[in-house]
């Protein structure tokens, strides 16, 4: 593993690229407190979500649950709703499973140690490696997106970044180049290269503080890395979706399962139709497995919503529910001003708000 950092001159690579940082980093609410709890929710929300989405969500969770045992003591459903709309719902799940643990075996400390950190729920390598350098000092690399991309180019690494031994060959590289004596500034610095200057797409090399280390800006090959193997097509899921209101203007919504894509988030009632007769198989889904008699309109919306893996292909039909069999869980009957006080996915607060639209134009037509 030697042939990449060998010959490589750590000292004035740290030196530059740590002098950019303290001149460029950009001001961002958790990095005005290194406690590892805030640490730790920053950390997990920036997964998979830029930046500038993550500032209002993180301020406003943290003023919700200012410490891990505040977090801790939380009910599962008010934690998802202070999430809502940063999807990824798994990300909280397993942060609020994690800080009872921590609360639970660990007196409320986040364990400093990466052995004891690594066996909470939800914490990988990389949020290993953040929390306890940002908040402890302790030298462990962060090896997320942006570093593999910064390091593919500085070192001219061709592997596939989407290959475990990949990112196991990254980490063994920064411990070859990391400043020991200030860790956590170092894998931060990386991190804000990737995302400022190291750029996916046109990176700016001509301004880039470490321009003069870097083999592939040498080579000519810079926006060639890295390396990625593409994803296979994703798969597209025809739904139906009811948004029904009972003779007291309730609305029936239905509570998702505990496992899964979205789990234990309220949604619309919805099935998948295979892309033809959406109202047929609403009716049809109410009548078998809830003993339900609905009455439903046209579709007053369609529209796409894309996951990483899958599209859900969503018509909306507006409806009347008559009741013939009990209302029990899954299923809920709100009234329509307490709707908002649930946690909804993305998809479902758009539905929710078409819907709106549409009851409103109706009611001024009339």
């Amino acid at each position: 593993m030697k042939r990449e950092t060998e010959r490589f001159p750590a000292r004035e690579f740290q030196r530059d690229l740590l002098d950019w940082f303290a001149r460029e980093r950009r001001d961002l609410p958790w990095r005005k407190d290194r406690d590892p709890y805030k640490v730790w929710v920053s950390e997990v929300m920036l997964q998979q979500t830029r930046v500038e989405t993550v500032v209002p969500y993180f301020e406003k969770f943290i003023e919700q649950f200012p410490t891990l045992e505040a977090l801790a003591e939380a009910d599962e459903d008010e934690v998802l709703k202070a999430w809502e709309g940063l999807g990824y719902y798994s990300r909280v799940r397993n942060l609020h499973a994690a800080v009872k643990e921590v609360k639970e075996h660990y007196g409320g400390k986040v364990p400093d140690n990466p052995d004891e950190f690594s066996k909470l729920k939800g914490v990988g390598p990389y949020t290993v490696g953040a929390v306890l350098s940002l908040a402890y000092g302790v030298p462990e690399p962060a090896v997320d997106g942006n570093v593999m991309r910064v390091l593919s180019r500085l070192f001219l690494v061709t592997d596939d970044i989407a290959k475990p031994s990949t990112r196991k060959r990254f980490e063994q590289i920064v411990r070859e180049i990391m400043a020991y004596e200030n860790p956590g500034a170092f894998n931060e610095a990386l991190i804000e290269l990737g995302a400022l200057v190291c750029t996916p797409r046109r990176p700016s090399c001509l301004l880039c503080p470490v321009q003069a280390y870097c083999r592939a800006f040498a080579e000519g090959v810079a926006e060639e890395l890295p390396v990625k193997t593409k994803k296979t097509a994703v798969k597209q899921v025809p739904l139906a979706v009811a948004v029904l209101a009972d003779h007291e203007g309730r609305i029936l919504i239905r509570k998702r399962n505990s496992t899964g894509l979205l789990a234990n988030l309220w949604e619309f009632p919805s099935c998948e139709t295979g892309g033809e007769g959406g109202k047929e198989k609403l009716e049809q889904m109410f009548r078998e497995q809830y003993g339900l008699q609905t009455e439903l309109s046209e579709p007053i919306a369609s529209f796409d919503h894309v996951f990483s893996h899958l599209v859900w292909q969503l018509a909306v039909f507006p409806g009347r529910l008559i009741y013939s069999g009990p209302i029990e869980e899954p299923l809920r009957l709100v009234p329509e001003d307490e709707i908002e006080a649930y946690a909804f996915p993305v998809s479902h607060q758009r539905i929710w708000r078409e819907y709106k639209e549409h009851a409103g134009e109706a009611r001024r037509l009339h």
